[in-house]
């Protein structure tokens, strides 16, 4: 297989994981009586933690939604141990719906023909608001790339590069014009979310966590059919992800924060845009982290803990 057909088949497998490779429900270390408040995380794959340059699998039995044990959530329940009872339902795959009201079905590791999980298929698991309440103190949540179809874009890009041998931007043309009503989508479910949440939950503080930066300014840093990077996706790609997908993405989830009084933002595209998937010092897998993980583009345990950093921070802020 060349190094072509294995960056479409990555992208194809992407495509189904859509964020998500490895396990399963998490609750904070102290029980419920002893923390001084509650805080309940919501989110896909960039939440979860999934790949394993993300930390291990620590729940058993999986439940097939692949939290990690150095995803951020996981990081900061050490950092702070005993203040929060974090009860983590975070989900790889999960869409806005799947936070609002709508259950899953896990994936978990099951990428064929990539990989085949002995444990697929998982049971459904409810929609994420379920574990908030009255007494949730804190909310965090980082959803929307799934209901942007990112991974789907992932899937097809690397194919249209290798099609056009790294040449001009086939993925553009082929998918530009349907991209504002994608975002569109992401606002009004967004929207939708928050108030969901705030009924649910009317004294919690909900911090809207954003995604890192993925796609460096200098795209020539991603070295054509580098399946550490982007495989087959070319430069000109590259480029149209970052200014008319990623970053308008973050924009739309801070925006949607305006809608509620409770609601903040959590930067974190800022201050990772130096470690990108192309960058020496990664914050961020590419389609597969060596010598042989398939990791999709998907956060690391550094880019976890400068996650953890910023959401930390704007936890403590939300209870002071």
């Amino acid at each position: 297989m060349n190094t072509a057909e294995k960056s479409a088949l990555l992208g194809s497998a992407a495509a189904l994981a859509a964020g998500a490779l490895v396990p399963a429900q998490l609750a904070g270390a102290q029980s419920a009586a002893a923390a001084d408040y509650q805080w309940v995380a919501l989110g896909d794959s960039y939440t979860a933690g999934v790949i394993q340059a993300a930390g291990d699998i620590f729940e058993y039995p999986r439940d097939g939604c692949e939290r990690t044990d150095r995803s951020y959530p996981q990081v900061i329940d050490r950092d702070l141990y005993g203040l929060f009872d974090l009860t983590n339902v975070s989900c790889g795959a999960a869409t806005i719906e799947n936070v609002t009201d709508e259950a899953q079905d896990p994936i978990g590791r099951h990428l064929p023909p990539i990989i085949e999980d002995p444990d697929y298929p998982f049971p459904a698991v409810p929609p994420q608001s379920e574990a908030v309440d009255g007494d949730t103190d804190v909310i965090t949540v980082g959803v929307g790339g799934n209901t942007l179809g990112f991974a789907d874009i992932l899937a097809k890009c690397p194919q249209l590069g290798g099609e056009n041998d790294g040449e001009g931007t086939p993925c553009k043309d082929a998918l530009g014009s349907g991209i504002q009503a994608r975002l569109d989508k992401v606002s009004q479910e967004y929207d939708r979310m928050l108030t969901a949440l705030h009924e649910r939950a009317p004294k919690a503080k909900i911090l809207a966590i954003g995604y890192p930066a993925i796609v460096p300014q200098d795209t020539a840093k991603c070295g054509y059919g580098d399946l550490t990077k982007f495989g087959t996706i070319t430069q000109g790609d590259l480029a149209w992800l970052r200014t008319d997908i990623l970053e308008p993405l973050n924009q739309a989830i801070e925006k949607s924060t305006g809608t509620q009084e409770t609601a903040s933002f959590v930067d974190l595209y800022t201050s990772s845009q130096d470690h990108s998937v192309c960058d020496d010092t990664k914050w961020v897998e590419g389609f597969i982290t060596l010598p042989d993980q398939l990791s999709f583009v998907h956060p690391n345990a550094l880019g976890h803990r400068n996650a953890a950093d910023h959401v930390e921070e704007a936890l403590l802020n939300a209870i002071s």
